[in-house]
């Protein structure tokens, strides 16, 4: 979906919150390379090289990787990670970057994360934070530049449970291994998950280009892994967009959606 809109000539910004240094590796061919320079270092330069792929601009906000707390009881966060620090603290350099990009659109983790990662539940929290604050010039003043008001706010759906049964059902049709089948059996169904979709983007012509960003990601990215499991004729003809939920707009728009601009084209 980034390239689609990279390709019509829309100016994407992607912003990483955390350096995610306190993360796995993924992909045993990349331990090497993160034994020599750090995770840190490593997920840094796997970034640049997505953001090129895709051709977007990029920007780090600096703060320390929570980790992902297991156990029961779960242990503390760390002192001073990104989902422990306080929300003003974190949301400002977002502002910043709000008010300098200008952004008609905005996407981010809905309030679960995708998966309740806290970093990725942060993010959440942060992104609204800052694009209420951004349109406000009594908050964060001389942060950025002028306030600046997002049209419109979208949480990403990528991975909802129609799309992942669809490519499910497809493979094992086809006798191929699903790599969803343990994910299926264990899904927890909640009645608010079963219509969050409003927005659906064909990308099927830039399946390819986002594959090859994915794979800069070699820490966190196992080339033989569930990602790339499904043949590519298969997704395209089974689910060939990228899902949205329309979380806030301030443009007049009909549901379902087709594009993320909808009700901005022209403006």
């Amino acid at each position: 979906m980034t390239a689609k809109y990279v390709a019509e000539g829309v100016e994407v910004m992607v912003v990483t919150c955390t350096g995610g240094e306190r993360g796995d590796v993924l992909n045993a061919e990349a331990a090497v390379e993160v034994a020599e320079l750090g995770l840190e270092a490593v997920r840094r330069e796997e970034m640049a090289r997505a953001a090129e792929i895709l051709g977007v601009r990029h920007a780090w906000l600096g703060f320390p990787d929570s980790g992902f707390p297991e156990g029961d009881p779960l242990p503390p966060l760390p002192a001073g990670c990104f989902a422990d620090l306080p929300l003003e603290v974190v949301s400002e350099p977002l502002v910043a970057l709000i008010r300098e990009f200008q952004p008609q659109v905005v996407t981010t983790y809905d309030e679960k994360g995708g998966y309740p990662h806290p970093d990725h539940i942060r993010t959440h929290e942060v992104t609204m934070a800052a694009v209420d604050a951004a349109a406000d010039p009594q908050q964060y003043p001389g942060v950025g530049g002028d306030a600046w008001q997002v049209s419109k706010v979208y949480y990403n759906q990528q991975f909802s449970k129609q799309r992942v049964l669809a490519l499910h059902l497809a493979m094992t049709d086809a006798d191929l291994e699903s790599p969803y089948d343990d994910w299926l059996k264990n899904w927890e169904d909640r009645p608010e998950d079963a219509d969050r979709i409003t927005t659906r983007v064909d990308a099927t012509d830039w399946f390819e280009v986002r594959d090859r960003a994915l794979m800069a990601h070699r820490t966190q990215i196992d080339p033989n892994g569930r990602w790339f499991a499904v043949p590519m004729d298969l997704q395209k003809s089974v689910w060939p967009t990228e899902d949205f939920q329309l979380a806030r707009s301030t443009v007049v728009t009909e549901l379902p959606e087709k594009d993320l601009f909808e009700g901005l084209r022209g403006r």
